[in-house]
């Protein structure tokens, strides 16, 4: 028999089901991309339209980088394949961010049913040489973080240094695609055309020279150090599982390994903030055409791996040689930014956790921590 306070509990819920009351409710989007043309001459031509909708019951204040939210900065919004169903390879710029130092501009605040509208010019962005003349579609990547919310029925809540975020998956978020033809001129487009390319650390100041180079050789340091603790532990070691779930141990060393050997003399790494992307809390960039590497002001604020002993910890994410590590995996093994914080990458699924640049950051700091300190 149910209770009398069983029954008036359910009772209750019912009733803010029936009347659209937000009990419970998770947040949810809905994504809609257009263009003004189904057919172009040239890919120059290609700008699309994004609209995104909060369809919850409660305000979110999304992050936009990595999302069709950002216009700004040539990060990654679009899942682009050719008419053979081929992806098109990405060469923006991948990010690294701090949420913690990200500041107003690298958020959109949506209320109930409130919409933003963006236009992307994705020309520069992917490279459609390959494919060749033809059809191309645009997916929206509809992986969004939202931050400092507190929606009820969310099931997947963080907190990194005091801020409360957590994801919205993409089964949350209503999309669609949109077609395009590009019919004649498809040649790729450099995003760092014109840009000085040079071998090793290019940095006038003498002091940052040194922190980026001091960084470099922590990072290769950091990741031998993490390879030869997965080796020797093994895939069923609990610190594994937690970051690579029933990942291969091949597929962890084979990344890790390419840093502690990176021995490149076209990799440029730089102070200068060469495409204007240092704003909103952004660390570092990656542009993956080059795989040059771009520091902004905020990571000389970092610290040497060796204050994990004492001055700092794993979760604030502020060593400077894991930013490093987390450039170096986009430039060497083309890894993304799924999400951000060691807790959050902890709970991404195995076949996300594999490609997310945070986790080797994460997961060889904390393996330093265990073993050197």
């Amino acid at each position: 028999m149910v209770s009398a306070l069983l029954r008036s509990t359910i009772l209750a819920i019912a009733a803010q089901l029936a009347l659209g009351s937000p009990m419970g409710a998770a947040p949810s989007l809905k994504v809609e991309v257009s263009s003004t043309s189904n057919r172009v001459a040239s890919v120059q031509g290609l700008k699309i339209a994004a609209s995104v909708t909060n369809t919850g019951a409660e305000a979110v204040k999304l992050l936009k980088y990595g999302t069709v939210l950002d216009d700004k900065l040539p990060t990654r919004s679009f899942a682009v394949s050719s008419k053979d169903g081929k992806a098109v390879p990405f060469t923006g710029i991948k990010v690294q961010v701090s949420l913690t130092k990200a500041d107003d501009s690298a958020f959109v605040h949506l209320a109930p049913g409130e919409s933003v509208s963006t236009t992307h010019d994705v020309a520069a962005l992917y490279d459609f040489s390959k494919a060749g003349a033809g059809s191309f579609d645009f997916a929206p990547l509809t992986d969004f973080i939202a931050v400092d919310t507190d929606a009820a029925g969310s099931t997947a809540k963080y907190v990194e240094n005091g801020r409360q975020f957590s994801r919205i998956e993409a089964s949350s978020v209503n999309s669609n695609t949109v077609s395009i033809e590009v019919t004649s001129d498809v040649a790729k487009r450099d995003l760092e055309s014109g840009l000085q390319k040079r071998a090793s650390v290019v940095c006038s100041d003498s002091t940052k020279n040194s922190f980026i180079k001091s960084s470099y050789t922590e990072a290769k340091t950091l990741a031998s150090t993490a390879s030869s603790y997965v080796s020797s532990k093994g895939a069923s070691d609990t610190l594994y599982t937690s970051y690579w779930g029933a990942n291969d141990v091949s597929s962890v060393t084979s990344v890790l390994d390419a840093v502690a050997g990176e021995s490149s003399s076209s990799r440029t790494l730089s102070c200068t903030d060469a495409l204007n992307a240092c704003s909103g809390g952004v660390i570092a960039y990656t542009a993956t055409s080059t795989t040059n590497v771009y520091f902004c002001d905020i990571f000389f604020d970092e610290v040497a791996t060796t204050e994990l002993c004492s001055g700092t910890t794993v979760a604030a994410r502020n060593i400077r040689g894991g930013t490093t590590l987390h450039e170096l995996t986009h430039a060497l093994s083309g890894t993304d930014d799924v999400t951000y914080g060691c807790s959050a990458d902890q709970a991404l699924s195995d076949d996300k956790k594999i490609i997310n640049a945070d986790n080797f950051n994460c997961f060889t700091t904390q393996v330093y921590a265990d073993t050197k300190c």
